[in-house]
């Protein structure tokens, strides 16, 4: 059975069959729900500050 994950950046729910999947050089693995959040990630930006993510959400009590 194939099982939804969740996206390393954002927190949103990955639908099979689609995102991204990333290797880091560690062997760790990262899902991404969307380009927007890979690039996001390779900027080097912070989740929690920007207000599109789930983690901004629950950072603030909203979730």
């Amino acid at each position: 059975m194939v099982s939804k994950r969740k996206c390393s950046f954002c927190g949103a729910t990955i639908e099979p069959g689609t995102g991204i999947m990333y290797v880091k050089n560690s062997g760790a693995i990262l899902w991404f729900c969307s380009s927007k959040c890979f690039k996001a990630y390779k900027m080097g930006r912070d989740p929690k500050r920007l207000p599109w993510t789930e983690h901004y959400l629950g950072k603030r009590g909203k979730r």
